[in-house]
């Protein structure tokens, strides 16, 4: 993973000039043309025009226009079954004077995003691969909702969603996995992964008795409920969730460019072990 550039592009996707990215709005926009530039630029091929998965928004903001979920897509060498990789790059706006940059939410898993499909244009998996920015999962996981309704393959061809949301800062340096729970066939190998690397993997979050309930919380959860397995990757809330102080210079790159090489790696476990 190219760490210079996976740092310059949370930067540029929390940066003020997309005003915090809010579905429909010019920032919005200038993400997912970003993203589809990315895309375009490492020759990755889609099953949608310019990589363009439009869809309807919610009544309140349906007059604005449409959402977009950006995809991308590397097959497989030996197999169709597919590993579907989703980070949401949406944010929540503007309000008043204040900019909600959306820097950990969710600019990191999005940067992420862009820098795993470079890698695995250069380093063909096993299995498929579709990467999806989706949009609109601040006004309640939209984007996830069309993709799950509208994906360009049988779904159970998916052999596992992984969720990227929230993943550049912690301050016990603890990073979630969840859904373990449900699908514990991919512990062991996140297990292997988590014993390598200097952040702490930590599984749980998935309703356990006495545990937060992440299952639902973000874009895996429309998949989860038609038991596509997931693994979702996220940091707890810190003080500056959905605050205009999300910036890029509060995140920690360190812990940042950890947590990416660990997601991959683990990626990377799975696909070779999945038959």
């Amino acid at each position: 993973m190219d760490t210079r550039v996976l740092l310059e592009d949370i930067q540029f996707l929390s940066s003020d000039q997309l005003k915090g990215r809010s579905a429909t709005s010019e920032g919005n926009k200038k993400a997912a043309n970003y993203i589809k530039e990315r895309f375009k630029d490492l020759d990755l091929s889609s099953q949608f025009p310019e990589y363009t998965q439009s869809f309807s928004l919610n009544k309140r903001l349906e007059q604005l226009g449409t959402g977009e979920n950006i995809i991308g897509f590397v097959p497989g060498s030996a197999s169709s079954k597919i590993i579907l990789i989703m980070a949401h790059y949406d944010h929540l706006g503007t309000k008043g004077k204040d900019i909600y940059n959306g820097a950990d939410d969710n600019a990191s898993g999005t940067a992420a995003l862009l820098n795993m499909a470079a890698y695995f244009k250069r380093n063909r998996p096993l299995h498929s691969i579709l990467f999806a920015a989706t949009d609109a999962e601040e006004e309640g996981l939209l984007g996830a909702k069309a993709l799950q309704k509208d994906f360009p393959f049988p779904l159970n061809q998916i052999q596992l969603v992984v969720n990227m949301d929230m993943i550049s800062r912690s301050e016990d340096n603890i990073l979630y996995a969840v859904g373990t729970r449900f699908y514990p066939q991919f512990k062991p190998y996140l297990e292997s992964c988590g014993e390598r690397s200097a952040i702490q993997l930590v599984f749980g979050n998935d309703g356990a008795k006495g545990e937060l309930d992440w299952t639902n919380a973000s874009d895996h959860g429309p998949f989860h409920k038609e038991e596509i397995p997931f693994i979702y990757f996220g940091v707890a809330d810190h003080k500056d969730y959905h605050q205009p102080t999300d910036t890029f210079e509060n995140i920690d790159q360190t812990f940042y460019i950890q947590a990416c090489e660990l997601i991959l790696n683990s990626i990377l476990e799975i696909d070779a072990a999945m038959e």
